[in-house]
Parts: C-alpha cells; structure tokens; sequence
C-alpha cells in the first residue's frame, strides 16, 4: 500500500519537486534608487542563491533595473557597486540588466551619455524584460 501511494504522489507532484538539482528562475525587479531597497534587491539574491545552493539546485537570478532603480547600475554612481562586482564573480547564473529606455532618458536630461557598469547589459525595456522572463518560466520578486 505503502508502494502505491508514493507512486500515486509521485505521478501528481510538479515535475522537479522529487529530484535533486532542478533549475529555478527568478527575475528581481528593481525601480527605486533609494540604497536600502537596493541592498535589500541584493540581500535577496544572496540568500536564494545560498539557499537553492544547500539544496543542491541550480537559480538562473536576473536583476532588472529600470526608472529611479537603474542608479543601481550607473558607472560610478551605483551606490552598491561592489557588492555587484563581487556578486557577479559569485555567482555564476546571476544577470544584471538595464533598461535602455531609462538610460536614453538620463542621458537626455543629462546633456551627456550616461553610461552602466560593465556587470550590467543594457536590454530595449525593463518592463518587456520582465515580461520576457515571466513568460519563460521566471518567478517575480520585488524588494
């Protein structure tokens, strides 16, 4: 009896629910500049990362930047940038990305290019972004 209902259980569970080494997708959305909200971004990533790690499990963690957010990821002006850096040769499943929109905005108001911190890829908007992921299977996180 025991055989059957494990069997029954196993034939019902979500595919990867049983196994080791399954693969977890999630996408971080940022779009406020303020520095607590962005270490909280990066305290996220961290802890997932770890946890996912000690089960034996591979997380694909995209960080997407647009609006007031993208300050994360300004050459020079991130108020997290080493912590970035570090992360990035931490983790190797780990994406920043930068919404172009934003960008071209800045720099318009700006007078000058403004550019990202080449841990970072510059992506057409970080809402589509967003959307992209979601529909690939990501799970949706906001500080």
């Amino acid at each position: 009896m025991k055989k059957l209902v494990l069997a029954a259980a196993l034939a019902c569970a979500p595919l990867g629910v049983w196994a080791e080494g399954v693969v977890h997708k999630v996408a971080v959305h940022v779009d406020d500049g303020d520095p607590r909200v962005l270490n909280m971004a990066l305290n996220n990533v961290q802890n997932v990362a770890k946890y996912y790690e000690t089960q034996g499990d591979t997380v694909e963690i995209e960080v997407v930047a647009y609006g007031p957010g993208l300050v994360m990821f300004l050459d020079g002006r991130s108020p997290v940038a080493d912590r970035i850096s570090a992360m990035s040769l931490e983790h190797e499943h780990l994406k920043f990305s930068a919404c172009a929109n934003t960008l071209r905005n800045m720099s318009k108001k700006m007078g000058k290019d403004v550019e990202v911190m080449s841990e970072a890829v510059v992506v057409p908007s970080g809402v589509v972004r967003l959307i992209e992921l979601q529909e690939q299977g990501y799970s949706y996180v906001r500080p």
